[in-house]
C-alpha cells in the first residue's frame, strides 16, 4: 500500500498533485485507489477499484475541484481483504469534524480493537485496517483537545504495521508506528509540505526531500507550519526487508539507503555465496533486475535481457487470486530467444513464495530454448507468515514450508536454486539508518503475532464457522 498527503498554504490543484504521486506509487497497490481533497474544511473523495488511470480522468479530477490539501492511496489487500469498501482514503464524519485517512499496514490486534469497538456499537462497513484506525481516533477525539492528540492516544492501543495520513478539516498530520515496519518521509514542494510511502513521488513531482519520519513520530502540518510529537519514539527501528527486496521503487531512497544499490548488492551476496558456470545472468523484471546486475558484476558472467515485460500488466505478487497470478504471468513476460537459446542461464527473482509464477516463468525460458537454468533468490525462504502487512498469511501457501531446495528445485523446473542467506540480506543496505524486520524468513518477530488469523467472522460460511 502507498498513502501522500500534501499541504498547501494556499488553494491549489491539489488534487493533480496527489494524482501525478499516486502514479509514481502504483507499484505498492493496484486493487484500488483514491483521493480526498480538503477545501476549506469541507472533504470530497473519489476512490474506486482499479488503477490510478482506470479510476482517474480530468472529470473526476475536477469535481474533486480546488483545495489546499488532499490524501491519496493505493491498495493491495492482503489476507483477502479484497473488495471495493476497502478503498482508501476513508472519510469518517463526526461530532468534531471530519477526517480522510489514509494508512499502509496492518495492525497485529485488529481483531480485538474490532471487536471492542463493536462491543460499543461501532458499526463496520470494510475489512480495512484504516477503519478500525479511524474508529480508535474518533473514539479518543470526544475528550481529547486535539486531532493530533486523539491520534497521540490511539496509538497507546495499535499495534503492528502502520504508517499513517491524516486530513482534518485544518491539519495535515503523518504518524508512524513505534517499530516503523512501512516507510514514510516528508518532502516540500515550494511552500507546500508533502507525506508519502517512498521518496520516488517526491521524485514525480519535483519535490524535495526533508527526511523520514522516525518511528512512532506523529508530524502536524497547519496555518503555523510543521510540528512533532515524539510520545511514541525510541523503539528499535525495524523497516520491513522486503521494501528492499520487492516492494519499494528502486528509485526511492528509504531510510538512507537506495533501493536500487541495495538489491545490487543482494546480487553480488548471491554471487559468491551461489556461484555457477554459466553464460548469462538475466533478471525477472522489475525487483530482479538490479540484483541480476549486482550478480553479472560480482561474477563476470555477462548480463543480457532474457524477458521483455508487457507495462500494461500488473505485478503478479498483488493479483487478486492465485488462478490470475498464473494466468497473467504468460501475457506479462515474452522470453528473449537470442539472450538465452542454447546458452547456461543463471535467472534472477526477488524470491519464491508459492511457487506457480516461477514454474511458468521457467517454462518460458525452456520454450525460448534455455540449455540449463540457474535459479537464484534476492531473498531467503519464506517459512513464517508476515502480520505487518505483506500478503503471506499461513505457511501451507509458502513452498518453502513444504519442500526442501532440491524439491523446490525439481518442482519448478530448474537445475539448481540458491537463496540469499539471512546473514547477506541484513547487509543489503548498509547505509540505512535502521534495522530490519526479517520474521518472515527467521521467525523472529519485532512485534507479538495475532492471537487469532487475519479471518472475517462476517466472510466465513455458515459450515465454516461451525468448525
Amino acid at each position: 500500500m502507498g498513502v501522500f498527503g500534501i499541504y498547501e498554504t494556499s488553494r491549489s490543484d491539489v488534487a493533480g498533485a496527489a494524482y501525478l504521486a499516486l502514479y509514481a506509487l502504483q507499484h505498492r497497490g493496484q486493487e484500488s485507489c483514491g483521493i480526498a481533497v480538503n477545501d476549506d474544511g469541507v472533504i470530497k473523495v473519489h476512490k474506486d477499484t482499479g488503477l490510478v488511470p482506470d479510476v482517474f480522468n480530468a472529470d473526476n479530477l475536477g469535481k474533486l475541484g480546488l483545495g489546499n490539501m488532499a490524501v491519496g492511496h493505493v491498495l493491495y489487500a492482503p489476507s483477502g481483504a479484497k473488495d471495493r469498501s476497502n478503498a482508501q482514503p476513508l472519510v469518517v464524519r463526526h461530532t468534531k469534524g471530519t477526517m480522510a485517512i489514509a494508512d499502509n499496514g496492518t495492525l497485529t490486534n485488529y481483531n480485538e480493537l474490532r471487536e471492542e469497538l463493536e462491543l460499543g456499537g461501532a458499526i463496520f462497513q470494510s475489512l480495512s485496517d484504516a477503519e478500525v484506525i479511524a474508529y480508535s481516533i474518533t473514539k479518543e477525539r470526544l475528550t481529547a483537545p486535539s486531532i493530533e492528540e486523539s491520534i497521540n492516544r490511539a496509538m497507546n492501543r495499535l499495534k503492528g504495521a502502520y504508517s499513517l495520513v491524516i486530513m482534518s478539516p485544518q491539519k495535515l498530520i503523518a504518524a508512524r508506528d513505534p517499530d516503523g515496519f512501512r516507510p514514510l518521509c516528508i518532502g516540500k514542494l515550494g511552500d507546500a509540505i508533502i507525506f508519502t510511502s517512498e521518496t520516488c513521488a517526491l521524485n514525480s513531482l519535483g519535490a524535495t526531500f526533508i527526511r523520514d519520519i522516525e518511528p512512532g513520530e506523529i508530524v502536524v502540518v497547519d496555518e503555523n507550519g510543521m510540528r512533532s510529537i515524539k510520545d511514541h519514539c525510541g523503539h528499535k527501528e525495524h523497516i520491513c526487508v522486503f521494501e528492499f527486496v520487492y516492494f519499494a521503487r528502486p528509485d526511492s531512497v528509504i531510510e538512507g539507503a537506495c533501493v536500487h544499490e541495495a538489491r545490487q548488492r543482494a546480487g553480488a551476496f548471491l554471487a559468491l555465496e551461489h556461484p555457477v558456470d554459466a553464460d548469462v545472468v538475466i533478471g525477472v523484471p522489475d525487483s530482479g533486475l538490479d540484483a541480476a546486475l549486482g550478480y553479472s558484476k560480482q561474477s563476470g558472467i555477462p548480463y543480457g535481457v532474457g524477458f521483455i515485460k508487457n507495462r500494461y500488466i500488473g505485478r503478479t505478487f498483488i493479483q487478486s487470486s492465485q488462478s490470475l497470478r498464473e494466468k497473467s504471468v504468460r501475457i506479462k513476460l515474452n522470453a528473449v530467444e537470442s539472450t538465452v537459446k542454447g546458452k547456461r542461464v543463471v535467472l534472477i527473482d526477488d524470491s519464491i513464495v508459492r511457487g506457480t509464477t516461477s514454474d511458468r516463468i521457467v517454462r518460458l525460458l525452456r520454450e525460448a530454448g534455455a540449455k540449463e537454468i540457474h535459479m537464484r533468490l534476492s531473498s531467503p525462504p519464506f517459512v513464517n507468515p508476515c502480520y505487518y502487512g505483506t500478503d503471506i498469511d499461513a505457511k501451507d501457501k509458502l513452498i518453502a514450508c513444504r519442500m526442501t531446495v532440491d524439491e523446490i528445485a525439481k518442482h519448478i523446473g530448474v537445475d539448481s536454486l540458491g537463496y540469499l542467506s539471512i546473514d547477506a540480506v541484513k547487509k543489503i543496505a548498509p547505509t540505512k539508518s535502521c534495522g530490519f524486520c526479517t520474521a518472515c524468513f527467521d521467525g523472529q518477530y519485532p512485534v507479538t503475532p495475532p492471537s487469532s488469523p487475519f479471518k472475517n467472522k462476517y466472510d466465513c460460511k455458515l459450515s465454516e464457522k461451525a468448525k
